[in-house]
């Protein structure tokens, strides 16, 4: 669908009032009225509430946020052990040792981890320990198996031989060739964190070591607020599933599968939907459908002012109890046309994005990302933006409008790529950055200062 300026825009937004608490909401108001992106885009955080927190399993609530502070049940490591393969020592046994002058002490068998209760290490005895095995008693330090004969009478060695094939090993002398302090290559009970102490802070996003954390200190699961369910759909009877032979005047559907990899980016599970016809009774119906299994919607096209833009003729229908969207002019290029709503019993949030790929995209950047953080509990924001240097002038941008254009940023330096054209699907697919061009600035000189949004 067409990336021009359509006759849509709701002069008082959704307003402070929910439609919960209005009764009824009022129809859609077209008006010429148009928005600016930051307007538009508070408009949609106000209206976006975080999702109710639930009860994950650990590898469930990978990305989820927390919401609950995580303090340490027990001490981690719940015991002394040995952060070496070696033997453990008494201090005493091996002070003054070197390779002229070895300590030879007696192997009174094997500690391994998770091998039972290990032996007592006396005066001039050393008991063989491997990484993580508890510090048996008497013991005062380790020293690793590569300061030692490993038993073997025949100089240092670099390892020790696999208890299965020499369990000769676990008995016998040993000679050590370095001395060892108290406490040498020891892990002690709590070095990583106490009994009691915080582990993790309610708003922390899990990630893999978060998930590691909780699996050490013994949680199974974890209280979060769910990843975002975002269902994607395009509208377009031109547009043809991928693998597919086209056919005349059709074309690959893109936005779909740009859009849905791009929620999940944003940390949603995102669940992508066919191609609908531009039929506003399949539309509608098909919106309603995903209603049960989504806590977002995003589509892209038909939100201009064409004949075939069912996007909202089907959408606009939505009043009253079965709530609003409204369709908008928002300053900025591309993606001027925009709509937003709630709809349905649960008044799901509805954003509509424009239909040409690129306008589609930065829609999504801009306005959808910050939504889907807001849902994840998270502070509805964007990506990262920062000032770079613009190595190429940057002719001609619409006076009014905020425009962002793709660019390659590297070391606080950014080149534009390719043209302004919300079309070029390779010039997007080559950038990493967008380039934005404030709404009173009409030229960019070469070598001048820039915000940019990073998108990779």
């Amino acid at each position: 669908m067409s990336d021009t300026a359509e006759h849509a825009a709701a002069s008082a937004g959704l307003g402070d009032t929910s439609p919960e608490e209005s009764g009824a909401a009022a129809p859609v108001q077209d008006d010429d009225r148009v928005w600016t992106v930051s307007e538009h885009l508070d408009d949609i955080v106000r209206h976006v509430r975080p999702l109710e927190p639930i009860e994950l399993q650990l590898l469930d609530a990978q990305g989820c946020i927390l919401v609950e502070d995580v303090t340490v049940p027990a001490a981690l490591p719940p015991f002394d052990n040995s952060s070496m393969d070696g033997y453990a020592v008494r201090t005493a046994d091996v002070s003054g040792a070197s390779e002229e002058y070895p300590a030879v002490l007696t192997v009174i068998g094997d500690v391994a981890a998770g091998r039972g209760e290990p032996p007592t290490v006396r005066a001039g005895q050393a008991a063989r320990i491997m990484t993580g095995a508890p510090l048996p008693p008497g013991a005062e330090a380790v020293v690793p198996v590569e300061w030692t004969d490993g038993g073997t009478g025949a100089g240092p060695v670099s390892g020790m031989r696999a208890a299965g094939r020499a369990p000769e090993g676990a008995g016998g002398e040993v000679a050590v060739y370095r001395a060892a302090e108290a406490g040498a290559h020891i892990r002690a009970r709590g070095s990583d964190v106490a009994a009691g102490e915080l582990a993790l802070a309610a708003g922390t996003v899990l990630g893999p070591p978060q998930i590691g954390l909780l699996a050490a200190i013994g949680r199974a699961s974890v209280r979060v607020r769910p990843r975002p369910r975002v269902v994607v759909l395009s509208t377009g009877s031109e547009l043809v599933q991928p693998g597919e032979e086209l056919g005349q005047g059709r074309i690959h559907d893109s936005n779909s599968f740009a859009l849905t990899a791009a929620a999940r980016d944003a940390g949603a599970i995102a669940y992508r939907v066919g191609a609908v016809a531009d039929d506003p009774d399949t539309l509608r119906a098909t919106v309603e459908d995903q209603l049960i299994r989504a806590d977002i919607i995003v589509t892209s096209g038909g939100v201009s002012v064409g004949a075939y833009d069912v996007v909202k003729e089907a959408l606009s229908q939505f009043e009253g109890e079965e709530g609003r969207v409204d369709f908008r002019r928002i300053a900025m290029q591309p993606g001027k046309p925009q709509g937003f709503g709630r709809i349905g019993p649960d008044r799901t949030p509805l954003l509509a994005l424009p239909g040409n790929p690129v306008s589609s995209y930065v829609s999504f950047e801009i306005f959808a990302r910050p939504a889907i953080r807001a849902l994840m509990g998270l502070e509805a924001r964007g990506r990262e933006t920062v000032r770079a240097v613009c190595r190429e002038e940057i002719g001609s941008s619409p006076k009014g409008k905020r425009q962002f254009l793709r660019g390659w940023y590297s070391e606080g330096e950014v080149t534009p790529v390719g043209g302004a054209g919300s079309h070029l699907v390779k010039a997007l697919a080559h950038a990493n950055a967008l380039i934005v061009v404030p709404e009173d600035v009409t030229s960019v000189a070469s070598e001048s200062l820039v915000d940019v949004i990073l998108l990779g």
